[in-house]
């Protein structure tokens, strides 16, 4: 069960990296719209599966409290990503015109980002150390 975390880690890793891409071909498209970022959104949704199983695989597996809260935590995160969105979106102006505090609401979507990436990083470093086991102290 050990290593089929492992292997959800890793792409928990690689869905982080493809995110960071389809958030950055959205913004440099020659019009960034909604429509845009669309692939950057199915990618949310499927960094966010991932977390769920992984949450539910270092349960089953008992791979200790900390792995497994690191591990909801990166769920959390990404579900508070369209949190941020929503807030950004409703501090803007109706129409197309965005509003300062829109903007700098939404520029904690990336801040947030780069958390979802060191918490997932942290997850997968924690997850390829050994299993630790307990030693019987020597007798003296």
């Amino acid at each position: 069960m050990r290593k089929v975390f492992l292997g959800f880690a890793v792409l928990m890793l690689a869905a982080v990296a493809v995110q960071f891409y389809l958030a950055a071909v959205g913004a440099f498209d020659t019009r960034p719209n909604d429509e845009a970022f669309s692939a950057h959104a199915i990618g949310g949704t499927v960094l966010l599966l991932l977390a769920v199983v992984a949450t539910i695989i270092a349960a089953v597996a008992r791979m200790g409290g900390r792995l497994i809260g690191m591990t909801a935590g990166i769920a959390g995160l990404t579900l508070l990503q369209s949190l941020i969105r929503v807030l950004a979106d409703a501090l803007n102006d109706s129409g197309d015109t965005s509003t300062t505090a829109g903007r700098l609401v939404f520029g904690l979507h990336a801040l947030n980002g780069l958390a979802i990436m060191g918490l997932t990083g942290r997850a997968l470093a924690d997850a390829r150390r050994p299993e630790r086991t307990e030693q019987p102290a020597a007798a003296t």
